[in-house]
């Protein structure tokens, strides 16, 4: 019989699991403390269990985590990329930010990615798996623990569309905000996708107070069905009017992430035109130079361009900032993380 995922279970299932082996429903909180506020990785450690209770959970339970293979570090803003081994051989990435508020860490919920986006490197080999709550869980632990110091925010933004994984990023969000637990406040944690939209009616409906980033770069289909798959099985007048119901129903302004690519989007008319777009909606448009991808031919727009985009875009009343470029030096910026470990020298 599979063993039980340790790190994946809710305090509900563990209460569920110790009535089928005899033991009373108290030590649920009791585990999923030991697990996920003091983060341990050996039962033993457990030591307010009996020890028949903690050999039940040997013979029953593993921890599925992620693993430290390899970890890189900017020189020249120090934010950290880690790629993690998962125990069926995958392996992942994730990045820490260092910000005057605190730190933020970026993980995957997925190997990979299937979105197929023609300027990010996460999809360039497919997707091998979806991730289960407690991996993306541990990402966050595992980087706590090596800088000592307590994350206060996440984005699931690494690689991998958190929609397309559906029902585990879900239980991880709501794990991540249990008091027993990391009590991680759901306005910390930031949701990107490039907009499937069928799913976005969904999370919609859990009424969460987390930040939605909608992955656009594009202000029409022409532009975005280039560079965007996704773009084709859903049109932008159905993305951003689930945007706007969105932002109506949950109260939270949506994050429309955008790359500038030289020649492809960053002209003034796509300033205006997207501007127009998104006007009387409940947002925030958040500006980035493409990040450069080997494999890709992407060229980034200059400085003065992305200034001169954003420029445009507040002028007609739209809120914008100019995100900073962090860890470029190790491809941990935004679309350059991917799988596979032995492609990093």
């Amino acid at each position: 019989m599979a063993k039980l995922d340790m790190l994946s279970m809710t305090i509900e299932q563990w209460r569920a699991f110790l009535e089928t082996i005899g033991e009373p429903a108290f030590r649920a909180k009791q585990i999923f403390r030991w697990l996920h506020k003091k983060q341990i990785t050996d039962i033993d450690h457990m030591t307010d269990l009996s020890k028949g209770l903690r050999e039940k959970l040997k013979q029953q339970c593993k921890m599925a985590g992620a693993k430290e293979v390899k970890k890189l570090v900017s020189q020249i803003d120090g934010t950290r990329k880690y790629l993690f081994l998962l125990e069926n051989g995958s392996v992942i990435e994730s990045v820490l930010m260092r910000h005057e508020y605190g730190n933020t860490v970026c993980i995957s919920t997925q190997a990979g990615c299937r979105m197929g986006c023609r300027f990010c490197a996460s999809t360039l080999e497919g997707v091998e798996r979806s991730l289960t709550a407690g991996e993306m869980l541990s990402q966050i632990y595992e980087i706590q623990k090596d800088i000592e110091e307590r994350i206060s925010g996440v984005v699931l933004m690494g690689s991998g569309e958190p929609l397309d994984n559906y029902d585990n990023v879900l239980k991880f969000i709501k794990m991540a905000n249990e008091e027993e637990g990391l009590h991680l406040g759901q306005r910390h944690i930031t949701l990107s996708t490039c907009g499937l939209t069928e799913k976005m009616y969904e999370l919609m409906e859990e009424n969460l107070q987390i930040t939605l980033a909608v992955s656009l770069h594009a202000p029409n289909d022409a532009i975005r069905s280039q560079i965007m798959p996704i773009a084709k099985k859903y049109s932008m007048e159905q993305l951003l009017e689930a945007c706007r119901e969105y932002a109506d129903k949950t109260k939270r302004r949506v994050t429309f992430e955008y790359a500038l690519i030289k020649g492809v989007n960053d002209s003034d008319s796509c300033a205006i035109e997207l501007a127009s777009k998104l006007k009387h909606m409940l947002c925030h448009v958040n500006l980035i130079a493409v990040n450069d991808v080997k494999e890709r031919s992407y060229v980034r727009s200059s400085q003065e361009q992305v200034k001169r985009f954003a420029r445009l875009i507040e002028q007609r009343g739209i809120d914008v900032t100019i995100r900073r470029r962090l860890g470029s030096d190790i491809n941990a910026a935004c679309g350059q993380l991917r799988r596979g470990y032995q492609k990093i020298s």
